[in-house]
């Protein structure tokens, strides 16, 4: 019963706040790691540590393409939503759409943390600290991002069976 339910509900497009998510996500990242706090930017340590005039403007440049990659996350959700959304359906659980978004951004977080911070080296969470501190913050970050990904999953089947018990309401009133 539940993977049909599931099947009917599948109508709210999970892919749309996926993305919302992976771009709120990169947005928190840049904006508030990269420029507020300016504990790292895309490549501080890939050998352009921030010390100088020209290694700023090197990292600026890689932090706006990683701006317009979260930028381009966002657009593919709004155009998936706007889509679904043309279409007739049932109110959807509010879960569906927060649980999403929290399965997108610890998506962002872990994929982020797991290559840039621990396969690549290009930067780690925060560079402000004592150079043997940055794994604790790096697993922070993933230890964030995991539970994120879980708590979204776990909303997000919540919501389902919430928009399932709407539809079968709906059908027994002979209202769909």
């Amino acid at each position: 019963m539940e993977s049909e339910t599931s099947r009917e509900s599948a109508g709210f497009p999970v892919s749309a706040g996926i993305f919302f998510g992976l771009g709120l996500g990169g947005f928190f990242d840049g904006i508030v790691l990269h420029q507020l706090l300016q504990w790292h930017h895309m490549v501080t340590n890939a050998g352009y540590p921030p010390d100088s005039l020209e290694n700023l403007k090197i990292n600026t440049f890689w932090d706006g393409l990683f701006h317009v990659l979260t930028y381009m996350f966002v657009a593919v959700g709004l155009w998936l939503l706007w889509r679904a959304a043309r279409r007739t359906h049932i109110r959807w659980s509010t879960k569906l759409l927060f649980g999403t978004l929290l399965i997108g951004f610890g998506l962002f977080n872990v994929v982020e943390g797991l290559v840039n911070h621990q396969l690549l080296g290009i930067h780690h969470v925060n560079e402000t600290v004592p150079r043997e501190q940055w794994i604790i913050w790096d697993v922070g970050f993933l230890v964030w991002g995991a539970a994120m990904l879980v708590g979204g999953w776990l909303l997000l089947r919540s919501g389902r069976r919430e928009t399932g018990s709407r539809l079968e309401v709906r059908r027994s009133q002979g209202q769909w």
